[in-house]
């Protein structure tokens, strides 16, 4: 008994004890924060990554791809029917976007797929990452916005066309700046036409400086054929650019075979929907400090895109397309890369439907798994199934492993600094216990003169050990449940008094600091720091235990 009496008044009363209790509760609450912050990234990460890809991917080694889709679709059943929840075939090769803002062309290298929208909901939740039409994925039909927005595109370029003498360009086809101020010149410059009359919107120089039916850069036909664009496999082209051999200077007109007259309105025939990044940037206002996102261009606006077709060796490729609606997954690797295009223009576009069967090209294969655990028995099906050196099969995960490897690794790391942390704390209690058992000579002495036992001086030491474990492995996993549930509000508090945000979304594409906890983790990280106070506990104990009644007594 006078044991557990002598070690719950060393815990109340001592200064020294409380400083062990702080290092302790300080490393496990660390431990804990930074775990459940590290876990909530990778949690949010890993669902980032895995939103827009399917769990089995299967891959044509070549650029061309094959053909035929409808047979390899049945291999694939015949493998692994009983495990599949969607599959959809897709066409994926790298390219160039090209929109008109601020009076010049802009350039992006993209990776251009494309997917046919109601086979492609059942294999990614594609369709909850669209910001107009969020959670429909059913077609290709321009969203109300983007319908008006055209309108109004259509609606300008006629009013500009009738008040406007010059064209925005030189004989050299040099561009230039396009905006309000501008408009108002050529107005001026014409003399003759009412200045006074207004543009049917306001413009804010981001539309092409072209009438949409007789200047555009862009074919506004979207009835007539690919191959009719002269960008088909059959087209001729010149040997420099790949552009049709008659086709207009302009290196962006694409010349169209019927003379018909086309509603403007209308969208094209190539139909996208682009990552938000790819056509927009942040605007910091400087009095205010907010950011906003300024697009360059929007859904029912026209965009160039080059590529190459199937042939051997490819050769360059362009279409217009319209955009449908822009995507935002909150992984900036997808929404500043990835452009989805509707199937069969692009299986146009690259030559690869054949004219005589009518037989598709595609150069991927996506499924769906009922269950996600039989992901690698799927995946070892498939490898059976198909030729290794004409396919690759991978899951998700193995796509995007140096990723998740990288984090898994920071992870880790962290981890063993972290423990290192309370392993300092450790040598702290070790330090300690040193002191206090020099300082409780004289105190051990009598202990032992009145008839306690070496083991029972070793117990006091080791129980001291013990509760200052628990009590500052207890305090740590409250304070640290408490940092993280309320994270997000001490990080605004923080950044208001530092004048700057230390957690900026502009950087890590998450409106907030996303946390995750796991009950076993904290468990183990409070029985963790209980073990180390007690192994830093049993040096001094043991040599409290061997100090000689006479000799302690007499210790000045």
């Amino acid at each position: 008994m006078y044991k557990l009496l002598l070690c719950i008044r060393y815990v109340r009363t001592r200064y020294i004890a409380l400083a062990s209790i702080i290092s302790v509760m300080l490393g496990v609450a660390t431990m804990i924060v930074v775990n459940s912050v590290m876990s909530g990234f990778s949690y949010e990460m890993r669902d980032r990554i895995k939103g827009i890809l399917s769990d089995v991917v299967i891959e044509t080694m070549t650029l061309s791809g094959e053909s035929n889709p409808e047979l390899y679709q049945q291999r694939v059943r015949a493998a692994v029917g009983d495990k599949i929840a969607g599959m959809t075939t897709t066409v994926e090769v790298y390219g160039m976007l090209n929109f008109w803002y601020g009076g010049q062309w802009i350039t992006r290298p993209v990776t251009l797929i494309g997917i046919d929208p109601d086979e492609k909901a059942t294999v990614s939740p594609l369709a909850d990452y669209l910001v107009l039409n969020k959670g429909n994925l059913h077609g290709w039909e321009l969203p109300a916005e983007a319908i008006a927005h055209r309108k109004e595109v259509v609606e300008f370029n006629r009013w500009r066309k009738e008040n406007i003498i010059d064209p925005p360009y030189d004989d050299q086809h040099h561009h230039h700046e396009y905006g309000p101020a501008q408009f108002e010149q050529e107005i001026q410059q014409a003399g003759h036409k009412d200045t006074n009359e207004s543009p049917p919107f306001e413009a804010n120089g981001n539309a092409p400086p072209f009438d949409s039916v007789d200047d555009s850069p862009f074919d506004t036909n979207s009835n007539h054929e690919v191959e009719e664009q002269g960008v088909g496999p059959d087209s001729k082209t010149t040997a420099d650019s790949g552009r049709p051999a008659d086709s207009s200077e302009h290196p962006f007109e694409i010349e169209s075979a019927t003379t018909e007259p086309v509603d403007p309105e209308l969208p094209q025939a190539g139909l996208v929907f682009i990552g938000r990044q790819l056509i927009s940037y942040p605007y910091e206002d400087k009095k205010t400090g907010k950011v906003e996102l300024v697009m360059m261009v929007q859904p029912g606006d026209d965009v160039r895109i080059s590529t190459v077709n199937s042939a051997t060796p490819p050769s360059p490729t362009h279409f217009v397309a319209t955009i449908v609606d822009t995507f935002e997954s909150g992984m900036s690797e997808y929404d500043s890369n990835l452009v989805f295009c509707n199937l069969e223009h692009l299986q146009q576009v690259r030559g690869m439907i054949d004219p005589r069967t009518g037989e598709k090209g595609f150069t991927s294969i996506q499924i769906k798994l009922k269950d996600y655990h039989d992901a690698d028995a799927v995946v070892d099906r498939l490898k059976a199934e198909f030729e290794p050196g004409l396919f690759s099969v991978k899951t998700w995960e193995q796509k995007q492993g140096p990723l998740l490897a990288a984090v898994d690794i920071e992870s880790a790391i962290l981890n063993v600094l972290l423990f290192l942390i309370i392993a300092v704390a450790g040598f702290g209690i070790l330090a300690i216990f040193y002191m206090i058992v020099v300082e409780k000579t004289r105190d051990i002495g009598i202990l032992k003169a009145l008839g306690a036992s070496s083991n029972g001086i070793m117990t006091i030491f080791l129980s001291y050990g013990l509760a200052l474990g628990a009590v500052g492995g207890g305090v740590g996993v409250i304070v640290g449940l408490l940092f993280v549930k309320y994270i997000n509000g001490i990080e605004a508090f923080i950044s208001m008094i530092i004048g700057r945000k230390v957690f900026d979304d502009r950087i890590y594409y998450f409106p907030s600091i996303p946390t995750s906890v796991n009950p076993w983790m904290v468990f183990w990280v409070a029985l963790g720091a209980i073990v180390i106070a007690m192994l830093a506990s049993i040096l001094p104990a043991r040599r409290a235990a061997r100090l000689h009644p006479v000799k302690a007594l007499r210790y000045e």
